[in-house]
């Protein structure tokens, strides 16, 4: 297998991928902040309701900022991350084999043993591949032509990611 494309220097194609790797790292944020968010509304209200309100109470409202604190955090890293990453647009290339993924962007390169990789996730636009639980890079579908995507769609299946 040799699959190899280029990516132009778009300017937005690196805030999209600095947005999709977040997404990726930060996505229990959102529900674990729901849920804290949900544990302080309810116990705010049953300690109003019972009478223990003046001592209770700085918990419970800890307990519901800290939750919507959470659930914000994803989506603002996301926006620093598409702001910071806009400037950097450069023309880049990757190129998949069966040993490996080598990226290029302008003068810098680096590459990805597929041996390490613990699992590839699909997004509309990208693979996102795991090195351990971490995703460590994206591999954009929308730059591909549809024959190498079916052909590494099929390696991956074949590799069990």
């Amino acid at each position: 297998m040799q699959i190899r494309f280029d990516v132009p220097a778009d300017p937005a194609y690196p805030g999209r991928v600095a947005a999709e790797l977040s997404r990726a790292r930060l996505r229990r944020h959102g529900p674990v902040g729901a849920v804290l968010a949900a544990i302080g509304a309810v116990g705010f209200t049953v300690s109003r309701a019972f009478g223990w309100g003046e001592q209770t109470s700085p918990l419970w409202i800890v307990l519901i900022l800290g939750g919507l604190l959470s659930i914000c955090y994803g989506p603002w890293v996301r926006l620093r991350a598409r702001r910071r990453s806009s400037r950097s647009a450069v023309e880049g290339a990757y190129e998949i084999t069966e040993n490996n993924i080598m990226m290029r962007s302008g003068s810098e390169s680096g590459g990805i043993a597929w041996d390490g990789v613990t699992q590839v996730r699909e997004t509309p636009d990208f693979w996102i591949v795991y090195v351990g639980r971490m995703p460590a890079t994206v591999i954009p579908r929308w730059l591909m032509s549809a024959e190498d995507a079916e052909t590494l769609r099929a390696f991956l299946a074949g590799r069990g990611l």
